[in-house]
């Protein structure tokens, strides 16, 4: 591993974001945006999960229009935090809060494909005025507590 994190240093895009003065800046700005679009719009759909806003919004129409700003979200958030993993990539693999991250954001995933394989394929039958199976509360409250501990622990990087 150690030889990978030291060749990962030395790429030119990783020497770049160790030289360029704005490009570390920039790249957490860009990363911030992307946490936002991520996590507002899943704590959003968890949200409608716990059972906020049953009545007026089908869980459907909140997995089309949230779930695709999340990805697009995460899609900036993963991209912007490899470019700012590439600035000290051996100092952040022995970081324990971002070891504690990457495990968390592991977990946050497994949910959410546990949650669309699983209980999210009875929909039909809860989508809306229903009340929301237990599986869904508890995929909801996982995820609000997963990315709310990324956040943390994103934050904790600097000072541990």
């Amino acid at each position: 591993m150690d030889v990978l994190l030291e060749w990962l240093s030395q790429t030119p895009l990783a020497r770049w974001m160790q030289s360029e003065v704005w490009a570390y800046p920039i790249a957490e700005i860009v990363h911030i945006f992307g946490l936002g679009l991520l996590v507002g719009a899943a704590a959003l759909f968890d949200l409608r999960l716990l059972g906020i806003g049953r009545s007026a919004i089908k869980v459907t129409f909140a997995v089309r229009f949230l779930l695709r700003t999340a990805r697009v979200g995460f899609v900036i958030a993963v991209s912007s935090g490899l470019l700012l993993f590439l600035a000290d990539p051996i100092g952040l693999a022995a970081n324990r809060a971002f070891q504690i991250k990457m495990i968390l954001l592991a977990a946050a995933l497994a949910n959410i494909v546990i949650f669309h394989f699983g209980i999210y394929r009875s929909v039909a039958n809860w989508d809306i005025n229903a009340p929301e199976p237990f599986a869904a509360r508890l995929a909801a409250l996982v995820s609000l507590c997963s990315w709310l501990a990324i956040i943390a622990a994103g934050r904790l990087i600097a000072y541990v």
